[in-house]
């Protein structure tokens, strides 16, 4: 059957994302995917490899206004031009995700299956029109995108974490696990980070509060970020860390690169899965203890999961002072807790006290960041560590979002303020030069 005689199917008038105006929405997907096969039957892929994205694109699209032309299929200029860019797409990118990628607005994209795909916007999530053929063509997206970060994905390997060309990370798990077909899941990052100002336009924390950071960043204090999955903990990683000096050597240590630092002496190390007979994989604990041998200024841990927790406990207590890292916990006192667990997952006979101690030795702030019912992300807590009262660590809070409900509109109501307590940390500000007004630990200050 020709390409004419595919696109002559159903008077089908639904319109959307995946056909342009005036074509049967399966139709279009129809003659989409023909001519996808057309071309690959018809070009020479190894002149195809000399080409520019450039050079390419042009040849493409002359192919494609041929194809179409031989097999007198009629189209006005606008379906032509559309159909040129959706096979680009599949050839060049990634496919019917290609728009949502393009669009700085969209956050994450998870893709349930085939058909269902979903985009979280301003921290909600809405269903889109963006669907696949089938689910054949979904995994040829996973594929290409695994691929090009020398990851697989098979039913050996039914789990894989990647990233983009971007930075954006990805998360991807197909049968037998997932029951209804792929499933693909990817956390955007912006091709500019946030900056400071842009948390201060956001409302996400205070300028006492960013100025208090500052100083922390400077003066070499250790931080852990805690808060859940999306609440903001790489972006405020990526914030804290661009107030490192420029003469430091910063290494940084993640499963998925996906910090932006950008500093002029940064390594990036990442974490290896397994091959396919099971060998080969190099963990984040490895990859702690090499980093202590290439001379850092700071370690930079992307997150904390595992047995790798001692390792970086011990970097900080042995002069990598102002390295940081994230945590998945609802609260400060929680990420302790995690914290130690971590620890033990080492299978030393550290005692709970001796692991405490550690613990409080190496880390002086813990910062806490939630998303909101509203899908806004705020730095909600700020705590120092004390020291050992006893077997338990002494923690007091220096600055706080309390939450005082919700308007009409869904929108949280809160407000920022400091608890009046003058930190322990501030005498450390002060002797790198970076000190901080006492006004800006006053309790009568109030951010709405």
């Amino acid at each position: 059957m020709s390409l004419r005689e595919r696109l002559a199917s159903p008077d089908d008038k639904r319109h959307g994302v995946n056909g342009p105006p005036g074509l049967a929405a399966a139709a279009y997907q129809e003659l989409k995917k023909s001519m996808h096969q057309t071309i690959l039957d018809r070009i020479d892929l190894e002149r195809l490899k000399r080409l520019t994205p450039e050079q390419f694109k042009h040849e493409l699209a002359l192919l494609v206004q041929r194809i179409i032309e031989e097999e007198r299929i009629v189209l006005n200029q606008h379906e032509r031009h559309s159909l040129v860019l959706d096979i680009q797409h599949e050839m060049l990118g990634f496919g019917p995700l290609e728009p949502l990628l393009a669009d700085p607005g969209v956050s994450d994209i998870l893709v349930n299956t085939c058909a269902q795909v979903y985009v979280e916007r301003a921290g909600r999530l809405e269903l889109t029109d963006v669907t696949f053929n089938d689910n054949a063509h979904l995994m040829k997206i996973i594929e290409k995108i695994v691929s090009r970060v020398g990851r697989r994905v098979d039913e050996s390997s039914p789990m894989v974490d990647a990233r983009l060309p971007d930075g954006s990370r990805v998360n991807a798990i197909i049968p037998p696990l997932a029951i209804d077909g792929p499933i693909l899941s990817i956390r955007r990052f912006a091709v500019t980070p946030l900056t400071v100002q842009n948390l201060l336009d956001y409302r996400s924390l205070t300028p006492p509060m960013m100025e208090v950071l500052k100083a922390l960043g400077q003066a070499k204090v250790n931080i852990l970020i805690s808060g859940g999955t999306g609440s903001g903990k790489t972006t405020m990683l990526n914030v804290l860390s661009g107030f490192i000096p420029a003469a430091e050597r910063i290494v940084t240590i993640e499963d998925a690169a996906e910090l932006q630092m950008r500093q002029p002496h940064v390594v990036r190390l990442e974490t290896r899965p397994p091959n396919i007979e099971g060998k080969g994989e190099v963990n984040q604990r490895s990859l702690v203890r090499n980093a202590l041998r290439m001379r850092p200024d700071r370690i930079i841990l992307g997150e904390v999961r595992g047995p790798e927790a001692l390792d970086m406990l011990q970097a900080m207590n042995t002069g990598h002072e102002g390295s940081l890292a994230t945590i998945h916990s609802n609260t400060p006192r929680d990420a302790l807790s995690r914290l130690e667990n971590m620890v033990g997952m080492t299978g030393l006979n550290l005692t709970p006290r001796a692991t405490r101690q550690q613990i409080c030795s190496a880390i002086t702030v813990v910062m806490q960041v939630s998303r909101l019912t509203d899908g806004t992300r705020k730095l909600v807590s700020l705590q120092e560590i004390t020291g050992m009262e006893g077997d338990v660590i002494a923690m007091h809070e220096i600055f706080r979002y309390e939450q005082k409900g919700v308007d009409a509109n869904g929108k949280v109501l809160g407000r920022f303020s400091a608890t009046g307590v003058r930190p322990r940390f501030a005498d450390r500000l002060r002797m790198f030069g970076v000190p901080v007004a006492d006004t800006a630990f006053d309790p009568d200050k109030i951010y709405e």
